[in-house]
């Protein structure tokens, strides 16, 4: 049987994909699709239709203003699909605002011409969502043992930060309040998976349940939040650090007033937003273990130092 041609529209299938050994068999990724370093450079099959901006908030006008108008935020090369000729196309259907719409992707599925094409829809809202859609893309690239073996790694590690966690409580640790910040301007709370991860790694999650979609808060609901947060991590949607690093001063201008525990004691962190939290595959785990690093780093030093350059603490106190 010849190998099987695999298109990705979305960063995290691509990081399934590849974890399940399949990298070879890639013929078609996103614009977003950056990771593992061995995607780069495979056709690229979709594009952005909003212009490239330094502000977040100009970024969240420009999102809104085509969403407003019923357009798609983003675009599917068809003649590149075409000739990519796929048997698997790995999609989503969670937000329209992170990657092409679901009804595109059918659409120009159908325009192949081909009904053995397999079209492979995620839809993550909680960490078992996540699990299930590695196994899901396992069963499609007849990979179903691999996904086996990542999944019993991912398990592994999850086990053992939990452990840790609960330890530390059962010694008299803190279960620590935290807020998750998933974009800067407006500020919306960081939702889904988020607070299943912050009840492994030791903390709490303020505003969201698991599952819920994140919300968007004013500066005045932000000041009235009842318990503030203990710790604070930003982690914008598709932010690298660096590119949270260059909106210090937003930041800055959001935390510094408030009076939270965790602005006048330093616990505000900045991490990746693009690499880790928002993307929904096997680096799922590095992201609570970061997290764990930022809610109790006493207990979680060496997963501080495992993921150093990941993320970094923000002194969002005004001089």
């Amino acid at each position: 049987m010849p190998p099987l041609r695999i298109v990705s529209l979305l960063p995290s299938a691509t990081e399934m994909v590849c974890a399940l050994g399949a990298t070879d068999e890639l013929v078609g990724v996103s614009h977003e699709c950056d990771f593992p370093p061995a995607v780069v450079g495979r056709p690229v099959l979709t594009s952005a239709r909003i212009r490239h901006s330094p502000r977040s908030a100009q970024i969240d006008r420009d999102v809104r203003a085509v969403l407003k108008d019923a357009l798609a935020v983003y675009d599917i090369d068809e003649d590149g699909l075409a000739e990519a000729r796929p048997d698997v196309i790995v999609t989503q259907d969670l937000c329209d605002v992170c990657a092409v719409s679901l009804d595109d992707v059918v659409a120009a599925a159908k325009k192949l011409c081909r009904p053995d094409v397999r079209l492979v829809n995620l839809r993550p809202l909680r960490l078992a969502d996540i699990w299930s859609d590695i196994r899901r893309v396992g069963a499609a690239l007849g990979r179903e043992a691999a996904a086996d073996a990542v999944l019993a790694d991912m398990d592994r590690r999850v086990a053992d930060v939990k452990r840790r966690a609960d330890e530390h409580l059962a010694r008299g640790g803190t279960r620590r309040r935290v807020l998750t910040i998933e974009w800067l301007d407006p500020p919306m709370a960081g939702g889904t998976w988020m607070p299943e991860l912050l009840e492994l790694a030791g903390g709490a999650a303020l505003v969201t349940k698991p599952g819920d979609h994140a919300p968007t808060l004013s500066q005045a609901e932000l000041a009235r939040l009842d318990p503030p947060p203990d710790v604070v991590l930003v982690k914008p949607c598709g932010f690298p650090l660096e590119r949270t690093v260059s909106e210090a001063d937003s930041l800055t201008s959001l935390l510094a007033p408030l009076r939270w525990p965790a602005v006048q004691q330093g616990d505000v962190w900045i991490a990746d937003g693009n690499a880790f939290f928002n993307r929904p595959g096997p680096r799922i785990v590095d992201s609570l273990e970061i997290l764990a690093a930022c809610v109790h780093p006493q207990v979680f030093a060496d997963l501080a130092q495992r993921h150093a350059g990941s993320f970094e603490r923000f002194e969002a106190r005004r001089a």
